[in-house]
C-alpha cells in the first residue's frame, strides 16, 4: 500500500494553534502561473502577490460574481485566498508568530456588470484574517470589480504584512 503524503503544516505557536483551533489546515502554496514568486519580503513587510482560491490544485467555482457565482459563494471562496496567501506568507517566514499586523488586503471580485457587492465578498477575507490574527489581522483593504481575472476565477486576494 502507498504511504499517504504528509499534508504541510503550519508549523507551531499561537497562529498555528489558532488556525487549527478554525480547522484549516495549511494549503500548498500554488505554482505560480507567470513570472512572478508568490510572496517576497521588503523590510518588515511582506507583500503576497494575487491569490487564486485554490483548493487542492484547481479552482472549486469560475465566472461572474452576479451572474454564474452568487455573492455568498464568491465570498467563501474569498476566504479561500486569504488563507492562501497566509500560506505564501508563511512559507516565506517560517512562522506565522512573526506577523506583528495584516497591514493591506486588496481584493479583486470578476463581476457581473450589475454587481456592486465587492465590498461583501471581501468580507470574507476580511473576516478570516481577524479569526486567524485577532487584533492584529485588522487591516485597511480595497475591493476592486473587474471584468475578468486569471484563468476565469471569480476572485483574488493579496496581503500585505508587518512581520517583526
Amino acid at each position: 500500500m502507498a504511504e499517504k503524503a504528509q499534508a504541510p503544516t503550519w508549523g507551531e505557536g499561537a497562529v498555528a494553534d489558532r488556525l487549527a483551533e478554525l480547522g484549516l489546515e495549511r494549503p500548498a502554496v500554488a505554482a505560480p502561473v507567470g513570472s512572478y514568486v508568490p510572496a517576497i519580503r521588503d523590510g518588515d513587510l511582506v507583500l503576497t502577490s494575487g491569490q487564486l482560491p485554490f483548493v487542492a490544485g484547481s479552482l472549486p467555482a469560475t465566472g461572474k460574481v452576479g451572474a454564474e457565482v452568487s455573492a455568498e459563494r464568491a465570498q467563501e471562496l474569498a476566504r479561500v485566498c486569504a488563507v492562501n496567501a497566509v500560506a505564501a506568507v508563511h512559507e516565506l517566514i517560517g512562522d506565522l508568530d512573526r506577523v506583528a499586523q495584516v497591514v493591506k488586503v486588496v481584493g479583486f471580485v470578476a463581476s457581473d456588470p450589475s454587481f456592486t457587492g465587492q465590498p461583501g465578498v471581501l468580507n470574507g477575507a476580511s473576516d478570516v484574517l481577524a479569526e486567524i490574527f485577532g487584533e492584529a489581522g485588522r487591516h485597511a483593504r480595497s475591493a476592486v470589480g473587474v471584468a475578468v481575472l486569471p484563468l476565469d476565477a471569480p476572485v483574488e486576494v493579496e496581503i500585505t504584512v508587518r512581520v517583526r
